[in-house]
């Protein structure tokens, strides 16, 4: 009989096997329809964020995409050429521009980014009974919280190394978490 800790392995690399089926799977509408838009994943990345945080300054973007100043700054040129973005004066400090997304932009991703991110996860669960998906649901929802509940654990194990390297090095760590996963284009 296996060990408790080969089934667990077994099992996580299946899981993840799986996740990057679904996630590939997912992503397959909105790919097609980015390709029609004739974008780039940086593009995409940039637009996501603006859309989020309208008004955003073009350093705070460069810092959330994780892209260097000029080269989000080639992005946004490129998008407002395309009158997918607008650059506009900040009100509170006339030297820097606060970028925002045009009209186009926001009403594809209330409308159109949904339906296509979400209509294969529709698709599949139209084919499962009621039980079936009943079960998804509650699995897909405790393996999230397992996830939670461990990486909330290591998080504050590690907060805690952290703290103790600050006190004895005087550095300040930091870090920009991303999501990425979901892009768009305009519609």
């Amino acid at each position: 009989m296996a060990h408790p800790n080969q089934l667990a392995t077994k099992l996580a690399e299946q899981i993840e096997r799986d996740l990057r089926a679904i996630r590939r799977a997912m992503r397959v509408p909105l790919e097609s329809e980015i390709a029609r838009g004739g974008l780039t994943a940086p593009q995409m990345a940039v637009m996501q964020t603006v859309v989020r945080h309208a008004g955003i300054s073009l350093k705070e973007l460069s810092s959330i995409v994780s892209l260097a100043h000029s080269t989000v700054s080639g992005i946004v040129d490129r998008l407002q050429r395309k009158g997918m973005l607008e650059r506009r004066p900040d009100p509170a400090d006339g030297r820097t521009t606060c970028i925002h997304p045009s009209d186009a932009v926001t009403r594809f991703v209330a409308r159109r980014l949904p339906k296509l991110s979400q209509g294969p996860l529709k698709r599949a669960l139209h084919h499962a009974s009621n039980t079936e998906r009943a079960q998804i649901g509650t699995a897909i929802r405790r393996l999230r919280e397992l996830l939670d509940e461990t990486t909330a654990g290591s998080a504050r194990k590690v907060s805690g190394t952290r703290s103790a390297q600050s006190d004895s090095t005087a550095q300040d760590p930091s870090g920009v978490l991303i999501d990425s996963d979901s892009d768009f284009t305009s519609g």
